[in-house]
């Protein structure tokens, strides 16, 4: 596993998204509800919209462009147009430090 420290809990805020670059080609979108964080990839997989633009209901976070929403726990597309799930990244917190294990996608 390799681990990658993106943020503080501090710079995330409950119930929206926030988008980070973790390589040139790949960006993370980091969302909390209820005081757990989840990361899935950024982009939609049916049009590539920034989903940390998205809105947030509940554990779900709806494409801002066609309005595919997603489970952010699994990934998984729950509307259509999109039917194919986004990558979503194990994270730890320790110290109020939010790490992903970017050695592979779940």
């Amino acid at each position: 596993m390799t681990w990658l420290r993106v943020c503080n809990v501090a710079d995330l805020s409950e119930g929206s998204g926030t988008r980070f670059e973790i390589t040139g080609d790949t960006t993370v979108a980091l969302f909390t509800v209820d005081g757990e964080v989840f990361a899935v990839n950024d982009r939609c997989s049916h049009a590539e919209a920034s989903l940390s633009e998205g809105d947030v209901f509940g554990c779900e976070v709806e494409c801002p462009r066609h309005g595919a929403a997603f489970n952010l726990s699994t990934g998984e597309p729950l509307t259509l147009p999109a039917t194919v799930p986004l990558a979503r990244y194990d994270v730890r917190i320790e110290d109020g430090a939010v790490s992903i294990n970017v050695g592979e996608a779940v």
